[in-house]
Order: C-alpha cells, then sequence, then structure tokens
C-alpha cells in the first residue's frame, strides 16, 4: 500500500471557501482529522507487519529481529511520530471525553500503536510523554507487559535523576479506572508504582 495522502493542517479548507469539518467546533473537527490520520496509517502499516518467514532456514529468528520497520518500509515514519505528538498532546490537554476517544482509537489502531515510538529523552518531559502513552495505551493488550514497561520506565529515571513520581501522580488522574484485564486500572497501577519507595511495581 502506498503512502498516505498529504495530510493538511487542522482547519485547513479542502477548497477555497470551504472549511474543513463545516459545522463542527473546530477542536472536534481537528480531533476527528487526527483519528482519520491514526486510522490510515495503522492501515498502511498493518500488511507489511507479517512479511513472509521461511522457518527452514535456521538464521529466521535473527532475520526477522532485522527486518525494518514497517513504518520505514513504508516511509512514513515522520509522520507517524508526528500524530503520535498530536495524540499525546490532545490526551493531555483535553476533557475526558477527549482520553476515552483516544483510547478507544488506540484500541482500535493496535498496529499503529505498537510501531510508533518516541526518541527517549531522559528529562522530565521525556518521561511524561511516555507515561502519557502508557496511559493512552490503556494497557494494550496484555496488563503483565504494561506493568514491565512502566518498571522499566521508573528504573530509567532514577538512573537519569529525574523525580517520576509527581508524573506518575499527575498522569494517574488523567487514567482509566476501568479494571480491563483484572489485573487493576491503569490509574491504580500508576498509583500503585508511586507509592512505593523507590518508584516502581517491584
Amino acid at each position: 500500500m502506498g503512502e498516505p495522502e498529504e495530510r493538511k493542517e487542522p482547519g485547513e479548507p479542502r477548497n477555497a471557501g470551504e472549511p474543513r469539518n463545516a459545522g463542527q467546533p473546530r477542536n472536534a473537527g481537528e480531533l476527528a482529522e487526527l483519528v482519520e490520520w491514526v486510522a490510515l496509517i495503522d492501515a498502511c502499516v498493518e500488511p507489511l507487519a507479517y512479511p513472509p518467514v521461511d522457518l527452514g532456514d535456521p538464521d529466521w529468528i535473527r532475520k526477522m529481529r532485522e527486518l525494518p520497520s514497517p513504518l520505514d518500509v513504508a516511509g512514513i515514519r515522520a509522520e507517524a511520530e508526528a500524530a503520535l505528538r498530536d495524540v499525546l498532546s490532545r490526551y493531555e490537554e483535553g476533557d475526558e471525553d477527549v482520553r476515552v476517544s483516544l483510547r478507544a482509537l488506540l484500541e482500535r489502531c493496535r498496529r499503529f500503536g505498537r510501531e510508533t515510538t518516541l526518541p527517549f529523552e531522559p528529562t522530565p518531559h521525556g518521561f511524561r510523554q511516555w507515561l502519557l502513552r502508557i496511559s493512552v495505551e490503556d494497557q494494550g493488550l496484555d496488563t503483565r507487559d504494561m506493568m514491565v514497561d512502566l518498571n522499566d520506565l521508573c528504573g530509567r529515571a532514577r538512573h537519569a535523576g529525574v523525580a517520576i513520581r509527581p508524573l506518575l501522580l499527575e498522569v494517574a488522574g488523567l487514567s482509566s479506572d476501568v479494571d480491563k484485564y483484572g489485573m487493576g486500572s491503569t490509574r491504580y497501577i500508576l498509583l500503585r508504582a508511586a507509592g512505593r519507595e523507590p518508584c516502581g511495581l517491584w
């Protein structure tokens, strides 16, 4: 599948005198466009995520690990990272309805969420971005994977000298309180990590 068409800026007219998402509030229109954009990226990378594998090749595991990311194969890494930043920004700044919508978006577009990452920055802002991503993904397919990632993130924050407890508490306040898989809600897990000394899950 080819690259997605060039994205217009939110609110940019499709044609002269024709506003994008006419009749909707500006923010609602921009959110709707972001949802469409993430879904398009997800559709582009999904067919590339499962390349043919020769299981008869004794070296197939190493070769699989060395395969390029579907985002790089499709040539849309920059677009995907920009979309993820937009998701995290709107998640942090929006109300609960916006956050519910964005959690549902990543629930539908799992390939986008799995393949798209941001460069790691060992700063308070960088850790907040990673915590926001944990929050919006809302445990993904497996709470255990999320907990391992969160515990590792807390360890990296300690190593970088970043006080992660205020960030954990802040992002917990934005997170879902729904216990999806019987291991606690994302909010509960973040609060649990913040309540330990040092911060973490184990």
